[in-house]
């Protein structure tokens, strides 16, 4: 194919009359058409990426998909233990496994590397730490300053390109203070791919962090794991990546356990109940917000101005399965504690101190199916007993369901191998539990 250097534009003349001299189709249509498809002259594309691509394309247009992708999952909610969840993936050639929290409240899906400097080699949980080494699967490639994927428009506003090396770098800040930085890497994911009752190994290369310096809190030995798995909505994100290759759906679920095993359900398609109820998420968010609008107790709305609620700038109402407890702004904190007296607490809920955002974590979200359909812009969820298997469907069309449905149970987690490091469990704390808020077309239980 000819480029000119100007502006690298292709242009092919689509014959559809076989006499060139006819100038016009009956009806005054051209006899010619002309397609025009541009490709930046600073970004080659090679022939792979554009059959990939297509493929992607054609699978997007017929939105089938195999089977539902599922990740075991392990961990609690109780801060006095563990304190987060998180999924058991595999990376590279051959798959090595590694432990990462499950993250609503970022994009990047990030591990520690093997030149990682200060990174911790053991934790206080019993558990193996493992480093990604780009060097040791042969299915690994970092992704370079000129590759298009760290170009304007793909990279995320954490993304840079230092003068010193060619690499696709990452500087990531969280909320409580600690940083992640590293470089992109390419490289299989391998997963279970649940087609029917059946588990197959599946795979697909995508983008991921190599950390080389982590700070704050992921620098402590006590509960660090391997890494974090970033379940935003942008393009770096695993959910939004497997979606464009045509692997899954962009739409995930999960469904926390909050008894004493711990640990829950982690699929890439919406999981099915009849009791699930969606609420709009706020659109042109970098968070999963919601529309939060009163908060309830013993069924009594309590007087809090809903301005304190608001989307705007910091402001608003976030699910995040980073955080662990549940922060409601000042104003909201106070009033709901001075109605409440001194008799009730409820341990899972405190002030969000020094920031204007109110967060729903683990606390709030365990025992609850929690569905993310980013296609359709909604959040639902519906209490449930999360030891038990559950339904997913892989097509979501705005509650109008006719996609395959796909049965994943637990009870191959119960023992064995597949188990993802079980911790014992205590009940902690004085919980009240008619405590509610009311949404945009939705009410959920806080504790």
């Amino acid at each position: 194919m000819a480029a000119s250097s100007a502006g690298a534009w292709a242009l092919i003349a689509l014959a559809v009359l076989p006499s060139a001299a006819a100038a016009a189709i009956p009806g005054g249509f051209p006899a010619a058409l002309t397609l025009e498809r541009a490709f930046p002259p600073a970004h080659s594309v090679g022939l792979g990426r554009l059959r990939d691509r297509d493929r992607a394309r054609h699978r997007g247009m017929l939105r089938t998909f195999d089977g539902v992708v599922d990740f075991p999952v392990g961990g609690n909610s109780d801060p006095s233990l563990l304190g987060l969840y998180y999924a058991r993936i595999q990376l590279g050639t051959p798959p090595r496994e590694f432990y990462v929290q499950i993250d609503t409240g970022s994009d990047l899906l990030w591990v520690s590397c093997s030149s990682c400097n200060g990174c911790p080699r053991t934790n206080a949980l019993n558990m193996p730490l493992h480093v990604f080494d780009p060097g040791s699967s042969s299915s690994a490639s970092a992704i370079s300053c000129s590759d298009e994927r760290c170009g304007p428009g793909v990279q995320t506003p954490d993304s840079v390109c230092p003068t010193q090396s060619n690499l696709c770098s990452y500087s990531l800040a969280y909320e409580d203070g600690s940083r992640a930085s590293g470089y992109y890497v390419t490289d299989l994911l391998t997963f279970d791919m649940i087609e029917g009752s059946t588990a197959v190994n599946s795979s697909a290369a995508v983008m991921f962090g190599c950390s080389t310096s982590q700070t704050g809190d992921l620098q402590e030995s006590e509960k660090t794991i391997d890494g974090i798995f970033g379940l935003g909505q942008q393009e770096t994100s695993v959910v939004s990546q497997l979606a464009l290759l045509g692997v899954a759906p962009r739409a995930f679920s999960h469904c926390l356990r909050g008894d004493g095993d711990g640990g829950g359900t982690l699929v890439l398609g919406e999981i099915l109940d009849p009791n699930v109820v969606y609420t709009p998420l706020v659109p042109s968010q970098p968070y999963y917000n919601l529309n939060l609008q009163s908060i309830s107790m013993n069924g009594q709305p309590l007087s809090i101005d809903p301005s304190v609620f608001a989307t705007f700038s910091d402001r608003g109402t976030i699910v995040d399965t980073g955080t662990t407890l549940a922060y409601l702004v000042e104003e909201a904190y106070d009033t709901l504690i001075n109605a409440d007296g001194a008799t009730f607490w409820c341990m899972g809920l405190t002030k969000a101190q020094g920031q204007a955002r109110t967060i729903l974590g683990d606390i709030v979200l365990r025992n609850k199916i929690v569905v993310y359909d980013l296609a359709g812009q909604r959040l639902g969820w519906t209490n449930y007993d999360c030891s038990l298997s559950v339904n997913v469907s892989t097509t979501t069309t705005n509650g109008k369901d006719q996609g395959e449905y796909f049965h994943v149970g637990q009870t191959s987690r119960g023992s064995g191998s597949d188990r993802v490091a079980p911790f014992e469990f205590i009940q902690w704390g004085l919980r009240v539990c008619f405590i509610t808020v009311s949404l945009l077309g939705s009410i959920i239980r806080l504790c």
